[in-house]
């Protein structure tokens, strides 16, 4: 490993998790870059460049914060050679594998090949002639006061079913805690190579969600008397689309790569950080 590059929660305090990546990186002779406009308040000895050098010349990319940090150094990676080493920083980190303490020995770990690679889904689809990538999800969701969201869901070439809800998620597996889970949609491990379909608050009869293979094809298409609807990409509005717009969505696996070290399973961070708990009326050993 040669370069390390840094990622960082624009608002927490990150100086204590930098200074612990910088000092075991000088003892190596290992160069550490930053984003510009991330550092800058920072004064550190990182190395300042732009999003795309970092994604594009780091080895390893270390990203200091809570889950959408980690989600933008996972898209910051997209199509590159580096891995995405996860520092919880925030309040649920579920994305993260280690807290600021582990941070040498984990970079340790990574430069002598002790880890592995966890590899996650992005999701494309194509909104207004330009195309728009997420890691955790992809939403068509209604405007306040605005009428309802009703799409049409065609899969591998077929109607599928037409909901009428407050959003339509369309989520990877790693978004399967996220926005889908608080709809309603499963927990998925994100070994499963899959999209999620997830009605928000449906209003419809059928309001259950599908589960696509990522050899199945998907559309989503807006019926004449739906309301104008927000696609909001990993939390972010990205555009806004109108009655008759069609939305083709594309999984692609292997887009992202996650550093683990087997200390705990998916189900293992999944049931802790979720805070889930048995039925009172279940006797657990």
């Amino acid at each position: 490993m040669h370069i390390v590059g840094l990622v960082l929660h624009p608002r927490r305090d990150s100086a204590e998790a930098v200074t612990a990546v910088l000092d075991w990186a000088a003892r190596r002779d290992i160069q550490v870059l930053g984003i510009e406009t991330e550092i800058r308040r920072l004064n550190c000895a990182a190395v300042s460049v732009t999003d795309a050098e970092l994604g594009r010349r780091s080895d390893l990319v270390v990203s200091l914060g809570g889950d959408g940090t980690m989600l933008r150094a996972m898209r910051l990676t997209d199509r590159q050679r580096a891995s995405v080493l996860g520092v919880n920083l925030g309040k649920l980190g579920f994305l993260a594998e280690i807290d600021v303490p582990e941070l040498p020995g984990a970079l340790s770990a990574v430069d002598g090949g002790e880890y592995t690679v966890e590899p996650r889904l992005a999701v494309d689809a194509v909104v207004g002639g330009r195309v728009v990538t997420a890691f955790n999800d992809i939403a068509l969701v209604r405007f306040p006061g605005q009428p309802t969201a009703k799409v049409a869901v065609r899969a591998n070439g077929h109607p599928f079913v037409s909901y009428a809800a407050d959003a339509i998620v369309v989520a990877t597996p790693t978004g399967s805690t996220a926005y889908s889970f608080s709809a309603g949609g499963p927990i998925v491990s994100p070994m499963v190579e899959a999209l999620l379909v997830t009605p928000a608050a449906p209003h419809s009869a059928y309001n259950r969600g599908l589960v696509l293979s990522v050899r199945d094809s998907l559309v989503l298409e807006l019926l004449p008397d739906s309301g104008e609807l927000a696609v909001e990409v990993d939390g972010q509005l990205a555009a806004t689309v109108s009655p008759g717009a069609s939305i083709q969505v594309e999984p692609r696996p292997g887009a992202a790569r996650v550093v683990r070290f087997g200390r705990k399973t998916f189900y293992e961070r999944a049931r802790r950080k979720l805070r889930l708990t048995d039925s009172p009326e279940i006797l657990v050993d």
